[in-house]
C-alpha cells in the first residue's frame, strides 16, 4: 500500500516528542509523503527545517484563519518563501466562523492574500473552511474570475455536499480527515460517496483527530491508513486502489513534490 497523508502538523509538540517514530512509523504503514502544513509566518522556519532535514516531507506556508488578527498574510511575504524547492502549496487559508478565533474581515483579507501569491507562484491552496459555505463559495468564485487556473484542496472537509460540488465545478480537490470514520459522520460518509475518486485526498491533519480506532490517541501520519481503508470502503475500492488513486492525486495537484523515484535518483 502506498499512500500520502496530504495535511499534518509535524512541527507541533505532540509529534515532535518522538519525530523518528512518527517518521518510521508512517514509512512502515505505507506513507511515502507527508506534506507539513505553515499556520503561522512567524513560526514557519521550523516548519521549513523539518521539511528540508527530511525526504519525504514537505510543506506549504500561510497563515491559518484562526492567527489572521495577529498575522497579516502579505502576498510579497508569501512569494519570498515559495520560492524554496521544498515548499509546494500556499495555506493554510481560509475562513472559520466556527470558534472565530479571528474577526471574519482579516480572515477574508488573508485569504484573498494567499490566492494572490498562490497564483503568481503558481501553486495550490490549502484551504480550512468550516461553518463558512457561503463565504467561501463566494470567495473560490472570486479567485476563479480574479486569478484564473487558480486551484487548491478543501482540507479536513466537513462541510455541505454543495459546497464540495461548487469547489469542485472550479477545479478543486477534497481531502478527508479521520472524521469521516467517525459515528456522528454520516453526512460526510454521503458526501464522500459522491465526490469522484479522481479529486479525492487523504490526511490525518495531525495530532488532531485520531480516527477509528486510535481515538483519544494524538494523531499521526501513520494513522492515515484508517482513514484510507473508510473512504475505500464508501467507493466501493479496495484499500491500494484508494492508496494509488489518492497519491496520484496528490502529486496532480502538488506537482512541485518529485516523485519518490526521482528523489532518490
Amino acid at each position: 500500500m502506498i499512500l500520502v497523508d496530504s495535511h499534518c502538523h509535524l512541527d507541533y509538540p505532540e509529534l515532535q516528542k518522538d519525530f523518528p517514530g512518527v517518521l518510521s512509523r508512517a514509512r512502515a504503514a505505507g506513507v511515502e509523503t507527508m506534506l507539513a502544513i505553515g499556520t503561522r509566518l512567524s513560526t514557519f522556519e521550523n516548519v521549513r527545517k523539518i521539511a528540508e532535514a527530511t525526504p519525504d516531507v514537505f510543506c506549504t506556508v500561510g497563515v491559518h484563519p484562526h492567527e489572521a488578527a495577529n498575522e497579516s498574510a502579505a502576498v510579497d511575504a508569501l512569494l519570498a518563501h515559495a520560492a524554496h524547492p521544498k515548499i509546494v502549496g500556499i495555506g493554510e487559508t481560509g475562513l472559520d466562523y466556527y470558534y472565530e478565533k479571528s474577526p471574519r474581515e482579516p480572515q477574508r483579507e488573508n485569504f484573498r492574500a494567499h490566492m494572490r501569491a498562490a497564483h503568481a507562484a503558481g501553486l495550490p491552496l490549502v484551504i480550512h473552511t468550516r461553518d463558512a459555505d457561503a463565504d467561501t463559495a463566494e470567495m473560490l468564485d472570486w479567485g476563479a474570475h480574479e486569478l484564473p487556473g487558480l486551484t487548491g484542496v478543501l482540507h479536513c472537509f466537513t462541510s455541505s455536499l454543495e459546497l464540495a460540488r461548487h469547489a469542485l465545478g472550479l477545479g478543486y480537490f477534497i481531502s478527508i480527515s479521520g472524521i469521516v470514520t467517525f459515528k456522528n459522520a454520516e453526512d460526510l460518509r454521503r458526501t464522500v460517496r459522491e465526490i469522484p475518486l479522481e479529486r479525492l485526498l487523504v490526511e490525518t491533519d495531525s495530532p488532531y483527530l485520531a480516527p477509528v480506532p486510535m481515538r483519544g490517541k494524538p494523531c499521526e501520519p501513520s494513522y492515515v491508513v484508517h482513514t484510507a481503508r473508510c473512504v475505500a470502503g464508501l467507493k466501493n475500492v479496495t484499500v491500494d486502489e484508494l492508496g494509488r488513486a489518492t497519491t496520484e492525486n496528490f502529486h496532480r495537484l502538488f506537482a512541485r513534490v518529485p516523485r519518490p523515484a526521482a528523489r532518490a535518483a
